[in-house]
């Protein structure tokens, strides 16, 4: 894929978008429910998301595969919490101590990706996500194939409906994947997060490339050094900027 490089200005940002996969927490949710299709799928995963092939050429693909149930998305879920980035819920709680709007949107699956959204502090009315169904019995009865999450080119639309309240302010997207960088143009500045899967589409592209695996990296490229002063006045955010003199880009 070749993509023009985003155009890039600084905070302050009054709304900040996240990727789930990757970025938040360190596994691709997909990829959890594989089992012993873990190697198939997981190759899937890596071209859509390197821009290799259309995400709507796998996604339906991956889950008629896998027809995962509802229990399983559910551990989906917990695991995505369990292997949330250092200081996700820090830099979440920070962002919003600031009066800042904070969504999360991602391609993964609504039912998992919500639960862990709203434990690290992001409201459920911001989340965005692809909602799979269930029948009575928890069985898999197939997702929402109409979400533009679950097609190439289809995030962008969904990025600036989530920022648009924020307006005529700033916004700025953090995230992993072809999907995100083709949202960029919807907002002020992009962020490659390369700490968990570096992939050289999306970083070549970048004015902004963060490959430490710890959200705390994140604070001098979101935040202007007013608001990282304001943050330390209060008190209460100094693990999350203390964090951040040790884990620079």
């Amino acid at each position: 894929m070749t993509a023009e490089r985003p155009a890039d200005t600084g905070p302050p940002f009054a709304c900040v978008v996240f990727d789930c996969d990757s970025t938040l927490s360190t596994i691709e949710g997909i990829d959890e429910l594989a089992g012993d299709r873990a190697e198939e799928i997981a190759a899937l995963t890596a071209r859509a998301m390197a821009g290799e092939v259309a995400l709507e050429e796998v996604y339906g693909a991956r889950l008629a595969l896998l027809r995962p149930s509802r229990d399983a998305v559910a551990r989906v879920a917990e695991l995505y919490l369990a292997r949330a980035l250092p200081h996700a819920a820090e830099l979440v709680a920070a962002l919003r101590a600031l009066d800042k709007r904070v969504a999360v949107v991602s391609g993964g699956l609504r039912e998992a990706v919500l639960p862990f959204a709203r434990a690290i502090g992001v409201d459920a009315d911001l989340v965005r996500a692809v909602p799979v169904r269930f029948d009575e019995a928890g069985a898999y009865a197939g997702f929402d194939d109409a979400s533009p999450l679950a097609r190439s080119g289809g995030k962008p639309a969904v990025v600036a409906d989530l920022v648009a309240p924020c307006r005529p302010g700033r916004a700025a997207l953090v995230g992993d994947g072809v999907t995100d960088l083709e949202a960029a143009r919807e907002v002020e500045r992009f962020v490659a997060f390369a700490g968990v899967a570096d992939r050289p589409a999306v970083t070549g592209a970048s004015h902004h490339v963060v490959r430490r695996a710890d959200l705390a990296a994140l604070v001098p490229i979101l935040f202007t050094a007013e608001e990282r002063a304001a943050l330390a006045a209060s008190g209460a955010h100094d693990a999350l900027l203390a964090a951040a003199e040790g884990a620079r880009p």
